[in-house]
């Protein structure tokens, strides 16, 4: 526990400090969103941009292709797959799509938990994006949109990449694989806070990605939050049981979950394995 303290307070005084290393976002990232918060950029201008990038390009072409957005004619096009999401959405897609981009390091083990924690990240963010588009068909006048929900999904446990390059910083004293898990759970949510306020997000990601793993935090209306931890519940991330089954009859109670055994169903998981095919 003495080391996970010192991790602590080394992270923490580096926040009142302002000099905690935060992840940057990866630049083709930058220009999307910039481009996007301007009121004259068209769809064609915007493909430009996308188009410079070949990883981002391929990721547009599957989003626009997937089946949350439920279409049977296949576009072969950057151009065209701009077109079909649209311009509001792609602000959001484009930087969920290049943040695997930042979950890299040098350091083995540091590497291993990065991994790690890209692909359940990837678990929940698939299940989330899954009930959200079954949810959408049902509940048409929602303000809830699935391009907010997407990236949200993507960096609810962003406050990890901080924790784990503090670790490669001083790989002797803190890149353990015990103690790292430990870290995790005890800090991430406050500095994941911290990251999306440095990557200029609005409030309402630095709530969901600080309160997501708080259950006393408990929205009464059908919020992102409850998506994310459907998610979370069906990858095993919560393990108090009862717990788990007083959340989901909520979900139910709400319409997020026709019944609470639905994540359970064949169709489900096979929208789940659908939406997974975006991020790999």
């Amino acid at each position: 526990m003495g080391t996970e303290n010192a991790l602590y307070t080394i992270l923490v005084e580096k926040i009142k400090q302002d000099a905690l290393v935060l992840p940057t976002l990866p630049e083709v990232a930058l220009k999307v969103r910039q481009a996007a918060d301007d009121s004259n950029i068209n769809l064609k201008e915007m493909s430009d941009i996308i188009g410079h990038d070949p990883a981002l390009s391929l990721g547009m072409l599957k989003v626009a292709n997937s089946a949350i957005l439920g279409r049977s004619v296949k576009v072969e096009t950057v151009n065209q797959a701009v077109t079909r999401i649209g311009l509001r959405q792609i602000k959001s897609i484009a930087t969920a799509m290049a943040l695997e981009q930042v979950f890299v390091s040098k350091n083995e083990i540091v590497s291993m938990y990065l991994k790690k924690s890209w692909k359940k990240t990837v678990d929940v963010a698939s299940v989330a994006i899954s009930l959200m588009t079954f949810y959408i068909q049902d509940h048409k006048h929602t303000s809830l949109t699935l391009d907010t929900l997407t990236l949200a999904a993507l960096v609810h446990n962003i406050g990890v990449l901080p924790i784990l390059t503090e670790a490669e910083n001083h790989p002797d004293v803190f890149a353990n694989p015990t103690f790292l898990q430990q870290a995790i759970a005890k800090l991430a949510a406050d500095i994941g806070g911290e990251v999306t306020k440095a990557w200029g997000f609005s409030d309402e990601f630095t709530t969901l990605v600080t309160s997501w793993s708080d259950l006393t935090v408990l929205p009464p209306e059908t919020h992102y939050l409850d998506f994310i931890r459907a998610g979370a519940i069906h990858n095993g991330i919560f393990k108090n049981v009862s717990t788990c089954e007083v959340l989901l009859k909520s979900y139910v109670n709400k319409g997020i979950l026709p019944d609470v055994d639905f994540m359970e169903s064949e169709r489900f998981q096979q929208m789940v394995t659908d939406v997974k095919t975006m991020f790999s």
